[in-house]
């Protein structure tokens, strides 16, 4: 979909999103908006194993799964369990910190 001039120079860019990810409230929008954190935290762990110097083959023994299963991740086709994550960032010489907003 194109966006929608408003007047010059101006665009909806709300009405593209809805039209492009679902209204915000519908299952459509929620699906997008999980989608897209998972990706999020997808690209954070491929990050932070390349600032550890880390092959996904290295990661995967330290974890004891297969180079595989950590390429699914960092693909955020997978979304691993919080133990393996905790497993992942410990590998990783990382802490998983949960704190108020």
């Amino acid at each position: 979909m194109q966006l929608k001039e408003i007047s010059k120079d101006i665009y909806d860019v709300d009405a593209w999103l809805d039209d492009s990810l679902g209204k915000p409230g519908t299952p459509e929008r929620e699906r997008n908006t999980e989608k897209a954190w998972e990706e999020y935290n997808a690209q954070i762990l491929l990050d932070a194993r390349k600032n550890a110097g880390l092959t996904q083959s290295e990661l995967a023994k330290r974890i004891g799964a297969e180079k595989g299963y950590i390429s699914r991740i960092e693909r955020g086709l997978i979304v691993p369990s919080v133990s393996t994550l905790y497993r992942i960032a410990a590998a990783m010489g990382l802490t998983v910190e949960l704190r108020p907003m």
